[in-house]
């Protein structure tokens, strides 16, 4: 009875918001996931930065022996990473919003922890990466080859949150797709294999005639590619560009990805 009076008479502690809640489990979420995907040294992000600079290597070799000069500037390695890396970031933070759901279900059966948690966690670490992956290279290609540019770092900064905005979407409902209807990571697999040739990183929009001009306009990435193009080039014209188009991709997939996962997340998990 004692016991029960003194604990009685002790003063209540005020409990932590929700908010406060939800961002300390982002958090631990995030910490896990950058040791788990990069490891704990410093050489698991080397990997983030040699692979994207492999492959901007290759695309300069091989284009350089064809032509005299790419379709902007006169610096190749220049040109590839304008559009290669806004893609790259789009392609890797979406496939690994899409793999949430199956990257922390066990997780997922504690009570503080909720599919929100795990999407958000997942997206922010790869888009911090990509981020820091882009401003990496891209300033060693102008140390490298002492480059005079003039950028235009808020139209850069546009371009990757389009693509971050449009990952974000197509990731969240990919992964209530990939968890319910497992033929459709196949599936999605052979439908984004073209993108890589159809999203202006070997050529610019202007140099497609019609009418696959028209056609191509379609391709949010081709939006994303052009209005990064458009901050690092100060000459190029990207009038083309509509960041309202790909917002309003990147809204409406989140919305239903949200939907879905919000109806059938506890069904995904139990399976």
């Amino acid at each position: 009875m004692a016991n029960t009076e003194e604990m009685a008479s002790l003063p209540n502690r005020p409990a932590r918001p929700a908010r406060f809640r939800t961002w300390r489990t982002v958090l631990a979420l995030f910490i896990r996931e950058m040791s788990t995907t990069y490891g704990r040294s410093a050489a698991g992000y080397l990997w983030a930065v040699l692979e994207p600079v492999a492959g901007i290597a290759l695309l300069s070799v091989i284009f350089s022996l064809a032509l005299r000069a790419p379709s902007l500037g006169t610096n190749f390695p220049l040109f590839y990473a304008s559009g290669m890396l806004p893609f790259v970031a789009y392609m890797d933070v979406s496939n690994k919003v899409s793999t949430s759901l199956r990257f922390s279900k066990q997780l997922l059966f504690y009570p503080g922890v909720t599919y929100l948690d795990a999407l958000l966690a997942r997206f922010l670490l790869n888009a911090l990466t990509q981020a820091l992956v882009f401003f990496i290279l891209l300033s060693a290609i102008i140390w490298a080859y002492d480059l005079k540019l003039i950028l235009d770092v808020p139209s850069i900064a546009l371009g990757f949150a389009m693509a971050f905005w449009l990952a974000l979407g197509i990731g969240t409902l990919n992964c209530y797709l990939l968890s319910t209807y497992p033929s459709w990571e196949r599936t999605w697999a052979i439908l984004n294999r073209p993108m890589f040739i159809v999203s202006c990183i070997f050529f610019i929009f202007d140099d497609v005639p019609q009418p696959y001009q028209d056609w191509l306009w379609w391709n949010p990435l081709i939006h994303i590619v052009g209005q990064v193009r458009g901050g690092i080039y100060a000459t190029y014209d990207n009038g083309y560009v509509s960041a309202g188009y790909v917002f309003a991709i990147g809204a409406v997939t989140l919305a239903l990805g949200l939907v879905f996962l919000r109806r059938y997340h506890r069904d995904i998990i139990n399976f």
